[in-house]
């Protein structure tokens, strides 16, 4: 059976409901643009993300909407850095940060969209974006069939078929999987700590609700050596790391099981493909031992959104405003995005990264450089 035809052109579909998209909706939404959102599950969800967000979103998240002073968030402004030595690196975090689980932050972004007439479709999974002509792009989703004059891709870090993403994912990438549990533990509620194992590291900050966030990235070879056993995996490899072992083991961990994701990858992305404007981690993702990830979503999302609403209003053309939006995606990421990979290759050998933790504690001005590399001003 055909799937139903909606006949309305809607100015803007939007593919995922993550931070970039819902932003984005919001924003063209009160600007008066009828916007469309699918999103392939529904909310509110937990998701794979070390929860920690850059002051410089803050501003724009009370702005959209989200009561962020109403909700009791940690605001976080020390970091710590251990090697699996036990060696602990100390520094303050001059913008600093905020905790917020994903939970709580997506499930008032779609209550805030839909209150400004976004029509949010969850549970909804798109099988096909197809341009019929220089106007209209026709959608193919689980439960019908849309129109849109514009399409935007917020669907994270995996490329669907759709996408025909020209990204050549080699065995020189390294290929990694994330793990998150959220937990009540023992740590001071500013701070922010990143512990190094051999091929990875581990986050943990607190969020809302008086959790913590503990979230790691390893390289999927510890996971095979491991027999796929990811318990084995952090007692034989995480468990090396001091610090990580008292977290595990006098920790409750409050999830039934841990959230996974796998086929992690960290290389450069296109902004615009086959017709689509991408944003947050479908453009680019960032190394999460920066804590950037969430910020340049949203960022990214009011840099799409103030050219699209150009274009809309036929102040641009579709040429310029592609043009233009890859140009100013690349200026505020593209630093970050590659710093962030050198950064994340010093870490992972235990030798190398004991040497480089060491260092930077003999150098406190050489940390706080590398973390505003990583980092924007408020936007």
């Amino acid at each position: 059976m055909e799937a139903k035809m909606d006949n309305k052109i809607y100015p803007c579909a939007i593919i995922g409901g993550g931070l970039g998209g819902l932003c984005l909706a919001i924003q063209l939404a009160r600007q008066g643009v009828e916007v469309i959102l699918f999103e392939k599950n529904s909310y509110p969800q937990h998701k794979v993300c070390g929860e920690y967000i850059s002051m410089e979103s803050w501003d724009f998240l009370s702005d959209l909407g989200v009561p962020l002073n109403d909700l009791g968030l940690p605001r976080i402004s020390q970091l710590g850095i251990s090697a699996q030595s036990g060696f602990m690196l100390n520094s303050p975090l001059t913008l600093g940060g905020f905790g917020i689980s994903r939970y709580t932050l997506d499930d008032h972004l779609c209550q805030i969209a839909r209150k400004w007439g976004v029509t949010v479709l969850e549970n909804c999974k798109v099988l096909d974006v197809q341009i019929t002509d220089d106007v209209v792009t026709e959608i193919s989703t689980s439960i019908g069939r849309y129109r849109a004059q514009l399409v935007c891709g917020s669907f994270g870090k995996y490329a669907p078929t759709f996408a025909k993403s020209p990204d050549k994912i080699t065995n020189q990438l390294p290929n990694y999987i994330g793990v998150k549990y959220h937990i009540e533990t023992d740590l001071a509620a500013d701070r922010i700590e990143l512990h190094n194992f051999k091929d990875g590291y581990c986050g943990i900050s607190k969020v809302d609700l008086n959790r913590y966030c503990l979230c790691y990235l390893s390289k999927s070879s510890n996971l095979r050596r491991s027999g796929n056993d990811l318990k084995a995996m952090e007692e034989s490899v995480l468990y090396k790391n001091p610090f990580l072992k008292k977290y595990f083991t006098q920790s409750t961990f409050l999830f039934d099981k841990p959230l996974v994701i796998s086929n992690v990858y960290f290389h450069p992305k296109e902004t615009y493909l086959n017709g689509m404007f991408l944003l947050g981690d479908a453009a680019g993702a960032i190394t999460p031992l920066c804590g950037n990830g969430m910020s340049m979503a949203l960022h990214g999302s009011r840099i799409a959104a103030e050219n699209i609403q150009l274009f809309l209003e036929n102040k641009i053309s579709r040429n310029e405003m592609e043009s233009i939006y890859s140009t100013q995606w690349k200026q505020q990421f593209a630093r970050r995005l590659k710093t962030g990979r050198i950064i994340q290759g010093l870490f992972g050998k235990p030798a190398t990264t004991n040497l480089f933790v060491k260092t930077a504690a003999l150098f406190p001005s050489l940390t706080r450089w590398l973390i505003k590399q990583t980092h924007g001003q408020p936007f």
